[in-house]
């Protein structure tokens, strides 16, 4: 195809959204002329399933619940107005609390004020929140964010140390619905034990994000934390940053979250448009059936060319393949879907995997997302007519041509600045996105069995490790290789489990386990000191 005859198809297929400033372009997917028509059916039977989504229909049909997350910025379409009148009186209390905070009317135990913020969550409970901080966050903030977002010890000791002499001055937010996720509880007891360290009593500077009832609100109340606020059952983790989980820290944070919710309801009204061109979210989900053939079977390479949308990747990636990858279709076919995610930053893809993109094995597709304002200000020039953010646009055309004159497909979005409400937008266009696709391969969206088996299978492990802790203060300290523990404690068919929980036994002294080494690592004898 000439430059010119891709300029006209760039003309007839540029989805422009104006109460938003974005396009689509999606002139680089190899679709036939025929394609959009011979969706029309299926794209159809999606919006369709979206409008009673939104009305208040099951959507979640597994665990028999509605999905409300577009309510979040339009609480005048919930199907209750107890569910609207929940949702506004949250915001009010997120705004009021953030200015009681900021004035110091509410305050710290010892210190005049908070200045810094803690999250303790996973997964959405963090990657919505760590999004929009990164994006959106600069040197005026007025608090500093650090984030909890793992139950690896070594990396909550590298954030307790950036906080330092500030933990006086640092406020504690626990995200979780049911209290009882393990990652967040443990980062919950690793901080209150970081404040006790200082004499300080952690529910004074502590708020919980928690459905009503849940052990962590029964915590909260029993420790006597600051707040609590709502987590509501019809919102997922993984669209729940318009709530008060990415709502609340972004508050605090100083940002502009009404900002954030105005561009997200814009761009839900774009994208319920039944004109399939006029609607980017729609087009969006169309062409990754496209590439994929309706089966996940290219990859989607994400390439923000914006340092601020660094996280958007991460961010997408949950969203896309928690919604999109599952064993069963709705109707209980095995059907195997889903689309892999994966992306950095441009330029930086430049010096990185954009080689193999080019020449390497042909397995994927790519989002170019274009931010068109450079940065607040003016800029320099680097060499005559050229500034630094031109040369990010360059790289950017050049790399699409790049990959265009190779057959490998993508997608150009284009925003008009990484603004609250522009970020608003981003979020709210591939949470339809992901909805809509959903509905064109027949799965459900809106739960995540797969999460919830890791989550069973680490309980095992860990309740071996129980056991066998149990049986080596038992046999005080007579030693035993894994398997002769294994067998001793009846889980010959755990053998590699029990030789792994060994291993990180003797490796953390604290558990007072002693190591005497084999002929061969399977050889070496365990015992307790």
């Amino acid at each position: 195809m000439s430059q010119r005859e891709l300029w006209e198809r760039y003309k007839k297929y540029l989805c422009i959204c104006p109460t938003v400033g974005f396009t689509l372009d999606i002139s680089r997917m190899n679709f036939a002329d025929g394609f959009l028509d011979q969706m029309s059916g299926p794209l159809q039977a999606a919006f369709a399933a979206m409008e009673a989504l939104e009305k208040g229909a099951i959507a979640n049909p597994d665990e028999n619940r509605r999905v409300g997350h577009y309510w979040l910025r339009a609480p005048e379409m919930s199907p209750e107005a107890g569910i609207g009148r929940a949702i506004r009186d949250t915001l009010a209390d997120v705004h009021w609390f953030a200015e009681e905070l900021h004035e110091g009317r509410i305050a710290p135990q010892t210190a005049e004020r908070f200045t810094q913020l803690l999250v303790i969550g996973i997964g959405g409970s963090a990657l919505g929140p760590q999004l929009v901080a990164d994006a959106l966050g600069g040197p005026s903030d007025k608090m500093r964010v650090f984030f909890f977002d793992n139950t690896d010890p070594d990396g909550m000791d590298r954030v307790l140390a950036q906080v330092g002499d500030k933990l006086p001055e640092t406020l504690t937010l626990v995200v979780s619905k049911s209290g009882g996720t393990k990652e967040t509880r443990n980062g919950m007891l690793e901080a209150e034990r970081a404040y006790q360290a200082r004499g300080l009593t952690f529910g004074a500077h502590a708020v919980a994000i928690t459905g009503e009832h849940s052990e962590l609100d029964q915590y909260a109340k029993k420790n006597g934390w600051l707040r609590a606020f709502p987590m509501w059952d019809w919102v997922g983790g993984r669209t729940s940053v318009m709530s008060a989980v990415g709502m609340l820290p972004a508050r605090l944070q100083g940002l502009d979250i009404d900002g954030m919710l105005s561009g997200a309801r814009d761009m839900d009204r774009e994208t319920r448009q039944r004109d399939v061109l006029r609607n980017p979210a729609a087009l969006l989900a169309l062409m990754w059936y496209h590439a994929g053939k309706g089966r996940g079977t290219q990859d989607m390479v994400i390439l923000p060319y914006k340092d601020r949308l660094l996280l958007m990747s991460r961010y997408l990636q949950q969203l896309v393949m928690e919604s999109l990858g599952k064993e069963k279709a709705l109707d209980g076919k095995v059907v195997n879907q889903g689309i892999a995610v994966y992306g950095n930053k441009g330029s930086t893809d430049q010096h990185a995997y954009v080689q193999q993109l080019r020449e390497g094995v042909h397995n994927f597709f790519v989002t170019f997302i274009e931010v068109l304002k450079d940065r607040e200000g003016a800029s320099l020039p680097v060499e005559e007519n050229a500034t630094s953010g031109d040369y990010l646009l360059g790289f950017l055309l050049g790399t699409r041509r790049a990959l265009f004159e190779k057959g490998r497909e993508s997608i150009t979005l284009t925003v008009p600045d990484v603004s609250a409400r522009t970020l608003g937008a981003l979020i709210a266009l591939y949470e339809r996105a992901v909805g809509f696709y959903a509905s064109l391969v027949n799965i459900n969206a809106y739960h995540q069995p797969g999460v919830e088996a890791g989550k069973k299978a680490a309980g095992s492990v860990l309740e071996i490790q129980r056991k066998l802790l149990s049986h080596l203060r038992g046999t005080k300290g007579t030693p035993g290789t894994a398997e002769e523990l294994a067998a001793a404690m009846g889980a010959t068919d755990e053998v590699e489990t029990v030789f792994k929980v060994l291993e990180h036994l003797a490796a953390n002294p604290h558990h007072g386990v002693k190591r005497t080494e084999g002929t061969t690592p399977f050889g070496a004898r365990f015992s307790v000191k």
